[in-house]
């Protein structure tokens, strides 16, 4: 069994979207990071950066204490290597080369700016066009990205369905949000059209449904949220300022 702490957002996303594919059992920890959940001391324990998605596995492979993990990219690698599914195997040097950089190119490209596309366009208190152009222009630019690598192949790493497929769907679901329109990326558009109609991710999106419909979001989390420093989250985590 897998505890799997989360929430509503992309990064939780990705991990239901796993272990739905997988067919692995787990219990989901609701953690509502927008009444700051996030910082509580159980939390903390297995996710001392205080974000979602962290899971618990119960059954780690070769026995022992449970393995506890946070990070939403490390966890989709150590449950492909515990599944042996959806990443090649270590002898396939290629194959495994091309799913881990396209999920570090989310982790550490589409994601972020994507993020920030999403809070300055979105949440920020104060409009600053120069903050919005910028990002919604990146995020453009990963979108060409990924549009010009799906051109000749099913998913992102080749002809089977990865992780990296993973990591990276649910950050195009809120493409209309990002000031993205998926018509003008036509591969990436059939490539999201062929993940969202898979099993595995109506079943993970149907499970957010049940956790949530309401946005994370509002003025009363909006603190909660983007007002910490390390000096106010250690003294009053819940209540910023």
């Amino acid at each position: 069994m897998i505890d799997l702490h989360y929430w509503t957002t992309p990064n939780g996303h990705k991990i239901t979207m796993f272990l739905e594919e997988a067919g692995l059992p787990y219990r989901i920890v609701p953690v509502n990071i927008g009444k700051g959940e996030q910082f509580r001391p159980e939390f903390l324990a297995i996710a001392p950066n205080n974000r979602i998605p962290a899971i618990l596995d119960h059954e780690p492979a070769g026995g022992g204490a449970p393995v506890p993990l946070f990070e939403s990219g490390a966890i989709l690698l150590y449950l492909a290597d515990k599944t042996g599914r959806f990443i090649p195997p270590a002898a396939d040097v290629r194959g495994r080369a091309e799913v881990l950089q396209w999920l570090f190119w989310q982790m550490g490209g589409l994601g972020p700016m994507a993020g920030q596309n999403h809070h300055f366009s979105q949440y920020a208190p104060e409009k600053i066009p120069y903050a919005i152009d910028r990002y919604v222009k990146e995020t453009n630019r990963l979108y060409g990205v990924l549009d010009r690598r799906l051109a000749d192949r099913a998913f992102v790493a080749g002809a089977e369905y990865s992780i990296a497929d993973m990591a990276i769907y649910p950050w195009i679901v809120p493409h209309e949000r990002q000031g993205q329109k998926l018509e003008d990326f036509p591969h990436l558009a059939r490539w999201f059209a062929a993940v969202k109609a898979r099993p595995g991710t109506e079943r993970a999106y149907a499970r957010a449904q049940e956790i949530s419909s309401q946005p994370t979001v509002n003025e009363e989390s909006r603190a909660i949220l983007f007002g910490q420093t390390a000096a106010n989250t250690a003294a009053n985590p819940a209540r910023p300022g």
